[in-house]
């Protein structure tokens, strides 16, 4: 600091000089002051922004006022351009901090310490399309998911941005999630008349393998595959149904036992699969399938994994000519609420389905996982579970049966930290058809999260072990 010596000068205007110069430097320390006690930006983190869609993701945010109100929401638009939203209640800590790893969600679309649940609640956004599901078409891309920290508790309905403030965007990041991990190979098959998708881990194998079956809902379905090849296991989504390069009408199967024969002889002949360490894998009437390969095929899977499925079905499997009959033939046995939404339910009751359409599950070779979620509404899970624990049972092979059942999931159990849909489109020709798949969001994601890491668990067992075997 410098002064000047004014020679000369009336006492009265130097101590004018001299009160100016007070004041001066008071300002300057009382600016000095307020910057270094302001507080930085408020800042949310998210670790890591890039995972696999079941890898967990630490979200926390910081250099907030202590103990006040804050919102985090996650939003993204769907493959086919939806908004879906989740929002969390929170309220900081003395320090001025959240953490979704340890602080609970008063509010919002859940309530509690729900690390992943802005991920596993995503829902429609308000005034969105209804009966929305949300699945990964395109599994070479990402979901990109952005978070953000929202002043106070902010509902989906709020006006954000107005009157007092609520709902400012304090901060944001983006998170990727995959379900390609990096050198993951996605390979088309149209072989033999065989049509599916082969997803190869990185490396030059050979790997163990799974042969992945979904349900009626037709086409082909590859992010639960493509989640496999990035734990290790080569694995072949197979469309059997309502798909283009599939011949015959596309609401029927036109294909029988020796499709899926060829299908499980095409993977087992694959240079990069252990040709003896061979899984199937089936949701719904994907679990029929599955079953009657390891029962009637004259194939030798490792091991089957079921999730909410049929032992029978009332459509009659022919050996080379498909099913003589649709789906939707059954409709006597469909039911439906009260709002007009049906469930599919008794179709594949054991009570009702015809015995002689049952799979020879007695003649199983291979421990088998059945996943049953209690909240099923599209199939009698927990009855099949039940007919065919007791038909191993009087083969003496009870041994080979694991269930794991889960209160309050529905039908569509998926890998983890995907939102539930309780009830969705299904068809819209002849008319708009929307069904019922039940499950409550958060023992559904809870279901989804403990069956996908029993699922690996089992698959590493009897895929990588020495094979159970029975006479």
């Amino acid at each position: 600091m410098h002064f000047t010596l004014y020679v000369g000068c009336p006492v009265r205007a130097f101590g004018q000089i001299c009160g100016n110069l007070r004041r001066k430097v008071c300002s300057q320390r009382a600016q000095f002051r307020w910057r270094s006690t302001s507080y930085p930006a408020p800042l949310l983190t998210a670790r890591p922004t890039r995972a696999l869609i079941d890898e967990p993701i630490s979200i926390e945010a910081h250099h907030l006022p202590s103990h006040r109100p804050i919102t985090v929401r996650a939003h993204m638009t769907s493959e086919d351009g939806d908004l879906w939203e989740a929002l969390s209640h929170y309220h900081t800590d003395a320090q001025g901090a959240i953490n979704l790893m340890r602080d609970a969600s008063v509010g919002g679309s859940y309530v509690g310490c729900e690390p992943m649940g802005l991920f596993w609640a995503l829902q429609p956004a308000l005034g969105g399309r209804k009966g929305l599901r949300l699945r990964k078409r395109d599994v070479e891309t990402p979901y990109s998911v952005n978070l953000s920290l929202l002043d106070g508790h902010v509902n989906p309905e709020d006006n954000r941005g107005k009157g007092s403030g609520e709902g400012q965007e304090l901060a944001a990041v983006v998170v990727d999630r995959y379900y390609m991990a990096p050198g993951v190979r996605r390979i088309e098959v149209r072989q033999n008349g065989v049509v599916g998708t082969m997803f190869l881990p990185p490396g030059p194998g050979p790997f163990p393998a799974v042969l992945d079956l979904w349900g009626m809902g037709g086409g082909l379905v590859e992010y639960r595959s493509a989640l496999f090849a990035s734990h290790g296991l080569v694995s072949f989504a197979l469309a059997y149904f309502g798909h283009k390069d599939i011949p015959g009408p596309p609401n029927r199967i036109n294909v029988g036992d020796s499709y899926f024969r060829a299908a499980f002889q095409l993977l087992q002949d694959h240079p990069q699969v252990c040709e003896d360490r061979i899984a199937l894998m089936g949701l719904s009437f994907g679990v029929f399938l599955s079953l009657r390969i390891a029962s009637q095929l004259s194939v030798h899977p490792r091991c089957v994994v079921g999730i909410n499925g049929p032992l029978g079905s009332f459509n009659k499997f022919a050996s080379e000519d498909g099913l003589k009959e649709s789906f939707e033939e059954n409709q006597k046995h469909w039911s439906y609420d009260e709002e007009g939404y049906v469930s599919f339910k008794e179709v594949s009751s054991p009570r009702i389905v015809p015995s002689e359409n049952y799979v020879q599950v007695e003649n199983m070779c291979c421990p088998l996982l059945f996943i049953v979620g209690e909240d099923d509404m599209s199939c009698t899970a927990q009855e099949n579970a039940d007919e065919i624990k007791k038909r191993l049972q009087a083969a003496g092979k009870s041994h080979l049966f694991n269930r794991l059942s889960y209160p309050g999931a529905g039908h569509l159990i998926e890998p983890p930290y995907a939102p539930n849909a309780r009830v969705s489109l299904w068809t819209t020709r002849p008319k708009k058809v929307m069904t019922i798949w039940g499950g409550n969001l958060a023992q559904h994601a809870a279901a989804q999260e403990d069956s996908w890491q029993r699922i690996q668990k089992f698959l590493e067992c009897h895929l990588r072990g020495e094979r159970v075997m029975t006479s």
